[in-house]
C-alpha cells in the first residue's frame, strides 16, 4: 500500500503516510516518521498496518553499509553528524602532537645522544618519516578491505605507544645508550651506538612509523563517513572537516615544535618522548569517547583485488576478442551517468546516479565485461568497470601533487639553513632556526577558518554552486601559490647573497645583517598552499573515489607527501651531479651555504612546477566529477 489516511474521531488529527516521499526524504529523523505514527496507532489500534509502517520506518532511519561500534546496523538519528568528527579532530591534534614532537627535532637525539654522524643522522629521519607515511597506504587498505576504521585506528594508537615507549625508556635507561660523548675534545673517539641498542632504537622508531600510518590512512577517512553525503549540507560539512582537519594537524605541530622541542633541548630527551607517549595514550580514552555516535563503513573485500582483476579480464579478452560475437553483454556504452532531483520542495540539487551501462572513457577496460571470458574467476560486473576507471582517472592528479610536496620538502632543510645564517633576533628574543616551521604552522591556523568562513560562502554566492570552489580548482590554487613560494625564496637567496658580499661575511660564520623574517615569506605562500591542496587532495580522493576505496584514495594524500620527500632527496643529488660536470664545485655541496647557488636551484623549482602545473590543467579540465553537485 503507497499511502493510506486515519483521521480520529472528534479531532481534527489526520495522519498520512507517502513511502514514495519518505523515500525522498531519507535525511528526516527517525522521530519525524514514528512519533505520528505513533499517535495514528493510538488512536485507532490498526496494529498491522502500523507496524509494518514502524518497521518500514526503522529500515529508512538506518544509515546502509554502516554500523556502530558494536557492530549494529548505525542509525540516521544516532550516529554520525558534525559531533562525531569533532572527537576525530581532537584526537588528530595528540597524534601528530606524538609524531611531529619528535621528528622534528630527532636528527639532534640522533647525532648529540646515538652518535651517528650529521649524514647518517639526516638519513635515519628521512627513512621514518618516508616510511611513515608510506604506510598510510597499508593502512587504507586495511580499513577498507578486512578492519573497520573505528578498529584500525586503536590498533595502531596501541602500536605507536609501544613504539613510543620503547624509545622512552631507551632515553631514560643511560645503559641503554652510547657512553656521553666528550665532543670538545677531538682526540676522543664517541662511542657508536652498538648493535643492541640500535636495534632497540630502530624497533621503536619503525612500530611508531608503523602505528602513524595506520592512523593516517584510518582516521581522516573515519571522521569524513560521519558525514551524510547525499545532502547538499552534508557533503558542505565533509568540505569543512577537511579544512579543519588540516587546522588540527597544524595545532598539535605548533606544540610539538614549541613546547615539546623546548623540553628535548632544556629536560632531557626522556621528558620530550614522555610527553608523546602521553599525547598519544590520551588520544585513545578521547577517540572512544565519541564511540556511541560513531558510524562505521563496513569492510567491503579487498578493493585492489578487484583492480587487478579488471585490469586483467581487459587485457585478455582484449587479445582474445577478435570478432563482434564476444561482444559486451548487452551493455551500451553511454557518455555519462544520468541525474535525479531529490530534496525539498524548491530546493532541488541534482545528484548522479551511477549508470547502469558502461561509459565511453576507457574504453580498453570495458572488454572486461564480456558473456564469454578467458576464466570464470575473471568475471567482472559493470560496477566493478566503472570504480577502476575512476581510480585510474584520479592517478594523474594524484601525481601532479609530488612537485608541490617536494617544494614543501625545503622548508625543513634549505629553509632553515639560510635563517640559521641570518639575524634571528626578534627584539631582545633570540629565535633558534629548528623553530621555523612555527611560521607555516601559524599561517595554516589562521587561513583554514578565514579560507571555511570567508572564502567558502563568498565562492559560493558567486559561482552559486553547492562547494564553492571546486576541489580540482582547490589542488589547482595550491600548486600556484607553491610556484610563487619558489619565486620568492630565489628572489630572498638573491637578496641574502647580495648583503653577505656586500658586508664582507661571504666567507665568515658570523650572522648576516639581515633578519630571517625574509625567510617566513616562502613559508607564507608554502603553508597556504599546502592548506589548499592537502585539504583539496583528501576531499577529491575521499568523494570521487568508489566506497569500497574510499580509505585507500585518501591515503594518496601521505603518499604525494613522501614521495615528495624522497624526489627532493633525488633531484638535489641529480642538480649536483649534472653541474659538477661543467663546474669544479656542483650548486649544492659544500659547508658554506653562501658558496651554493641556491637562488639557481629554487628558480629550477620554480620552473619545473610551472610545467607540472601546465600538467595539471591538462588532466584536471578532462576530468568530470562523478557527481553533478561538486562540479562546476
Amino acid at each position: 500500500m503507497d499511502q493510506w489516511a486515519v483521521v480520529c474521531e472528534g479531532t481534527s488529527a489526520r495522519v498520512r503516510y507517502d513511502s514514495s516521499f519518505i523515500n525522498r526524504q531519507r535525511s528526516w529523523a527517525y522521530s519525524d516518521i514514528v512519533q505520528p505514527l505513533q499517535y495514528a496507532h493510538s488512536c485507532y489500534g490498526q496494529q498491522d498496518m502500523l507496524l509494518n509502517i514502524l518497521e518500514e520506518g526503522q529500515e529508512l532511519n538506518k544509515w546502509e553499509g554502516y554500523v556502530n561500534w558494536r557492530n549494529k546496523p548505525a542509525m540516521r538519528d544516532q550516529h554520525g553528524g558534525m559531533l562525531a568528527a569533532s572527537f576525530v579532530l581532537v584526537v588528530e591534534i595528540l597524534e601528530n602532537l606524538a609524531f611531529l614532537a619528535n621528528a622534528s627535532n630527532l636528527v639532534l637525539y640522533l647525532s648529540k645522544f646515538m652518535h651517528y654522524s650529521p649524514s647518517s643522522s639526516a638519513n635515519i629521519v628521512t627513512n621514518f618519516m618516508g616510511t611513515a607515511f608510506l604506510l598510510a597506504v597499508l593502512g587504507g587498505f586495511l580499513s577498507d578491505a578486512f578492519f573497520t576504521t573505528y578498529r584500525l585506528y586503536l590498533t595502531s594508537a596501541a602500536i605507536e605507544f609501544m613504539g613510543l615507549l620503547i624509545l622512552t625508556v631507551q632515553a631514560h635507561t643511560p645503559s641503554l645508550k652510547p657512553p656521553i660523548c666528550a665532543s670538545a675534545s677531538t682526540e676522543i673517539q664517541c662511542e657508536k651506538v652498538n648493535r643492541r641498542k640500535a636495534a632497540m632504537l630502530f624497533t621503536g622508531l619503525y612500530l611508531v612509523a608503523l602505528g602513524v600510518g595506520g592512523i593516517k590512512g584510518s582516521l581522516p577517512p573515519h571522521g569524513a563517513e560521519q558525514f551524510d553525503d547525499t545532502t547538499p549540507q552534508g557533503r558542505k560539512q565533509r568540505s569543512s572537516f577537511f579544512n579543519y582537519y588540516v587546522f588540527s594537524l597544524s595545532c598539535g605541530a605548533l606544540i610539538a615544535v614549541t613546547f615539546v622541542v623546548w623540553i628535548e633541548d632544556n629536560k632531557g630527551w626522556q621528558w620530550g618522548f614522555g610527553v608523546a607517549t602521553a599525547a598519544i595514550l590520551a588520544s585513545i580514552p578521547v577517540f572512544l569517547l565519541g564511540s556511541p555516535i560513531y558510524r562505521t563503513k563496513i569492510p567491503a573485500g579487498s578493493p585492489i583485488t578487484t583492480m587487478f582483476k579488471v585490469l586483467i579480464a581487459a587485457v585478455c579478452n582484449n587479445c582474445k576478442s577478435k570478432n563482434p560475437s564476444n561482444a559486451v553483454m548487452g551493455m551500451k556504452t553511454s557518455p555519462s551517468s544520468y541525474t535525479t532531483e531529490t530534496g525539498e520542495e524548491g530546493n532541488a540539487t541534482k545528484v548522479k546516479v551511477p549508470s547502469q551501462t558502461l561509459t565511453e572513457d576507457l574504453e580498453f577496460l570495458n572488454k572486461a565485461v564480456t558473456e564469454k571470458t578467458v576464466s570464470p574467476m575473471l568475471q567482472c560486473t559493470v560496477k566493478q568497470v566503472e570504480e577502476v576507471k575512476v581510480v585510474l582517472k584520479i592517478i594523474p592528479v594524484f601525481m601532479c601533487t609530488i612537485m608541490l610536496n617536494c617544494c614543501l620538502a625545503q622548508l625543513s632543510t634549505f629553509s632553515i639553513q639560510q635563517a640559521a645564517t641570518m639575524n634571528t633576533k626578534i627584539g631582545s628574543l633570540k629565535v633558534p632556526p629548528a623553530s621555523l616551521p612555527v611560521f607555516p604552522v601559524i599561517f595554516v591556523m589562521l587561513i583554514a577558518p578565514t579560507y571555511n568562513h570567508v572564502v567558502v560562502p563568498f565562492a559560493r554566492k558567486v559561482t552559486k554552486t553547492e562547494m564553492g570552489i571546486t576541489h580540482l580548482r582547490r589542488i589547482g590554487t595550491g600548486l600556484i601559490l607553491s610556484i610563487i613560494a619558489m619565486a620568492v625564496a630565489a628572489v630572498v637567496e638573491m637578496k641574502r647573497k647580495k648583503v653577505a658580499i656586500e658586508s664582507g661575511l661571504l666567507n665568515s660564520a658570523e650572522p648576516l645583517p639581515i633578519t630571517f623574517l625574509w625567510i617566513a615569506l616562502q613559508y607564507l605562500f608554502l603553508g597556504s598552499a599546502d592548506l589548499f591542496t592537502l585539504a583539496g587532495m583528501m576531499d577529491f580522493f575521499f568523494t570521487e573515489a568508489p566506497k569500497s576505496m574510499r580509505s585507500l584514495a585518501t591515503s594518496l594524500s601521505w603518499v604525494s607527501l613522501s614521495m615528495g620527500y624522497y624526489f627532493s632527496s633525488v633531484l638535489i643529488s641529480t642538480v649536483n651531479n649534472i653541474t659538477s660536470i661543467f663546474r669544479h664545485t656542483p650548486w649544492l655541496s659544500g659547508s658554506n651555504l653562501n658558496h651554493y647557488h641556491l637562488e639557481r636551484f629554487y628558480w629550477l623549482m620554480c620552473i619545473l612546477s610551472s610545467l607540472n602545473f601546465l600538467h595539471y590543467l591538462f588532466w584536471a579540465n578532462r576530468y568530470k566529477y562523478r557527481t553533478e553537485s561538486t562540479a562546476d
